[in-house]
C-alpha cells in the first residue's frame, strides 16, 4: 500500500513527478496504516495545495480544502471537498475545525508576494499572521474538548531571516524580517511556537523559493520562463525586471511538499529549513531560461527596471536543510537547471496548445 511509507507517483502534464521515498525507520509507527485520515489544507488551489491535496487523495486520504474565492490559480480537484471561510475570523476558523474534525491541518494559504505585502501591510498581517494564530487556536481548542490529536503544518518562510545577516541560514539563524509580508510570516511562526508549548504538535515548515508550472505569473520565475518561450517564437521583444543580482534559492514544489508530509508523520512539533543549499542569481535564472530555448545572448533582451526594484531585497537567501536531512530522511531531488528547464518545457507546450 502507498500509505505503507512510500509517496505514490503522481506525475501529471506539468511533470510533477514524484519519487518513491522510504520513510525513516524512526517514523515508521507515524504512518498510516488503519483508517485513513482526514486533512485540512488551506490555500488548496494555490501551487503548494494542489501538489499536496493530489498527494493526500493518492494515498486515500479525506482532504478538505479552503480556497480563495475567485482566486484558483490551480483547478481544484473534485474529490476535495472545499469550504469557503474567512481564516482571520476566530469565531469562523474554529467552526471550520470543529466541523471537519481534521487528524492534520496543512495551513498553506496567504498572500505570498513581498512586493504586494508593501502596498498594503496590514492586509497582509490579517490574512498571514491573523489566519495563522486563529487557526492554531481553533486546532488547539478542537484539540483539547475532543481529546482528539490534531497535527498542523504551518508554512513558514525563508524571509522571516532576510535581516540576519546571515549567508546560510538554518532552524537556529536569528529571526529578522525586513518587509511586512516576512514580519506576517514572523508573527505566524512565533504563535507556532506558542501553541506548541501549549501541547499542540505543530510545525513550521520555513519555505525557500520553490517553482513549478503551477507558479502564479505574478512571480518573478514564471513571468520570466514564459518571457523566454514568447521571445524565443517572436512574439515578444524584451523582458523587464527588477534586482539581477538578487540570490535565492530554488528548489521543485512538488519536493517541499513531499518536506511537509514527512514534518506531518515525524512524531513530533518542530522547525525544519527546507531548501536546496544551492544559491543563484536571477541573472542565473534568466540565463538557464533563455538557453533551454536556445537564446545565448539573453541580456540583449532583458532591462533592468529601477521601478521595480523592492523597497528592502535581502542580497542573499539560501537555506541549510541539514535537519530536515537528518530527520526526516527528505532530499530534493531536482537540480536549479531541471527546475528551469522543467517550467520552460511547460510554457512551450502551452504555446503549442495555444
Amino acid at each position: 500500500m502507498e500509505a505503507q511509507g512510500r509517496l505514490p507517483r503522481t506525475g501529471g502534464h506539468d511533470g510533477a513527478q514524484r519519487p518513491r521515498r522510504t520513510v525513516p525507520r524512526h517514523r515508521q509507527d507515524r504512518v498510516n496504516t488503519g483508517p485513513h485520515p482526514t486533512a485540512l489544507i488551506t490555500g488548496v488551489a494555490g501551487q503548494d495545495g494542489s501538489y499536496l491535496a493530489e498527494l493526500l487523495l493518492g494515498r486515500g486520504w479525506a482532504v478538505h480544502g479552503v480556497a480563495k474565492p475567485g482566486g484558483t490559480h490551480h483547478s481544484v480537484n473534485p474529490l476535495i471537498e472545499q469550504h469557503e471561510t474567512n481564516l482571520s475570523d476566530h469565531s469562523a476558523a474554529t467552526a471550520l475545525v470543529t466541523e471537519i474534525d481534521p487528524d492534520y491541518v496543512f495551513h498553506l494559504a496567504g498572500i505570498s508576494s513581498v512586493w504586494r505585502s508593501w502596498n498594503d501591510p496590514v492586509l497582509t498581517t490579517r490574512v498571514n499572521g491573523v489566519s495563522a494564530a486563529a487557526l492554531l487556536d481553533a486546532c488547539f481548542t478542537h484539540q483539547e474538548a475532543s481529546g482528539k490529536r490534531i497535527v498542523m503544518i504551518n508554512a513558514s518562510s525563508a524571509e522571516i531571516f532576510a535581516g540576519s545577516g546571515v549567508s546560510l541560514q538554518s532552524e537556529a539563524t536569528r529571526i529578522a524580517p525586513t518587509s511586512p509580508y516576512g514580519a506576517s510570516k514572523a508573527l505566524s511562526h512565533h504563535m507556532v511556537d506558542v501553541y506548541r508549548s501549549r501541547g499542540l504538535e505543530a510545525t513550521n515548515a520555513i519555505l525557500y523559493n520553490h517553482e513549478s508550472p503551477r507558479r502564479p505569473e505574478s512571480f518573478v520565475t514564471r513571468k520570466i520562463s514564459k518571457a523566454a518561450v514568447a521571445i524565443s517564437r517572436g512574439r515578444q521583444t524584451t523582458l523587464e525586471l527588477g534586482n539581477l543580482t538578487a540570490v535565492r534559492d530554488w528548489g521543485w514544489a512538488p519536493d517541499y511538499v513531499d518536506a511537509m508530509v514527512a514534518m506531518a508523520e515525524y512524531g513530533k512539533g518542530d522547525d525544519f529549513v527546507v531548501a536546496t543549499g544551492q544559491a543563484h542569481s536571477v541573472a542565473d535564472f534568466v540565463s538557464t531560461a533563455f538557453e533551454a530555448v536556445g537564446i545565448d545572448n539573453w541580456r540583449d533582451y532583458v532591462r533592468s527596471d529601477s521601478e521595480m526594484l523592492r523597497p528592502t531585497d535581502s542580497a542573499r537567501m539560501v537555506g541549510d536543510a541539514s535537519k530536515a536531512r537528518n530527520l526526516l530522511g527528505w532530499e530534493p531531488t531536482k537540480t536549479f537547471d531541471q527546475v528551469v528547464r522543467a517550467m520552460i518545457e511547460f510554457d512551450m507546450t502551452e504555446e503549442i496548445a495555444a
